[in-house]
């Protein structure tokens, strides 16, 4: 198999990973891309601990753009998902597919902002190559997707929580992530932010243009699933088979 590297981007660090073909006992391990938009896990294991699996033959398929949220308790294994996805962690045992360029967006947006004003904290999620009419295309653009077009020298301690968590997803925007990673990003904003980010991310994830975007979205609110595509139960380390919000709400309730 003919190795080829992939560069996985988490807020605005990079990591590079080379494609391998593992065989170890029966453990097979396999990291490729393909041309179109695709997520693959299939029978993924992970565990923290000896003996412990977080992740536990875990099967997950994203082949269209959407989206998609995954509801589980405390101790599930979504974030450890979402590591895995975005790069921090590789998988022990399966084998995993990604074509994307994946961002990730946390919980508190504090935690992932770190310039002073919000046109400059931009400038860490775009490459280096770009000159300035190019870099403030980019940004303007990426400010406009998340109605923050007028604060681009704002600076953003005075931002209010729900501004800051839309500044980190201009940063995921502008870094031309096509695949968001969004763990529970409303979790500390009121009802009216909360459904702000979930009014944008619907809508960058329906745009039809020639760059689309697919959302994987970690959810505890269930009012929230109303708003996605398709939405899978986590237990125990397995994601299960995706539904309408709406169903996964009545399995839940």
């Amino acid at each position: 198999m003919k190795k080829q590297q992939v560069l996985v981007e988490v807020d605005d660090l990079a990591f590079p990973w080379i494609n391998r073909f593992m065989k170890e006992s029966q453990k097979q391990v396999l990291l490729e891309t393909n041309q179109s938009g695709y997520l693959e896990l299939q029978n993924i294991s992970y565990g923290w601990k000896i003996g412990k699996k977080t992740l536990d033959q875990c099967n997950l398929s994203i082949s269209s753009p959407g989206l998609w949220m995954v509801v589980g308790s405390n101790g599930s294994g979504k974030s450890t998902l979402f590591r895995l996805i975005s790069g921090l962690i590789s998988p022990q045992e399966g084998r995993f597919i990604c074509s994307f360029q994946p961002a990730l967006m946390l919980q508190n947006p504090d935690h992932q902002l770190l310039l002073p004003s919000c046109s400059s904290d931009l400038l860490l999620s775009l490459p280096p190559d770009l000159d300035s009419s190019q870099r403030d295309e980019r940004i303007n653009s990426a400010l406009t997707q998340v109605g923050l077009e007028d604060m681009a020298d704002r600076p953003i301690h005075t931002l209010s929580g729900g501004q800051k968590q839309r500044l980190a997803l201009a940063g995921a925007l502008a870094s031309q992530a096509n695949l968001l990673l969004l763990d529970e990003p409303t979790a500390l904003l009121d009802p009216i932010s909360q459904r702000s980010i979930l009014e944008i991310v619907r809508k960058i994830t329906r745009k039809s243009d020639k760059a689309p975007i697919t959302a994987l979205w970690i959810t505890h609110r269930l009012e929230e699933l109303t708003f996605c595509d398709a939405a899978a139960i986590m237990e125990q380390g397995r994601l299960g088979q995706w539904f309408s919000g709406e169903e996964v709400m009545k399995k839940i309730i």
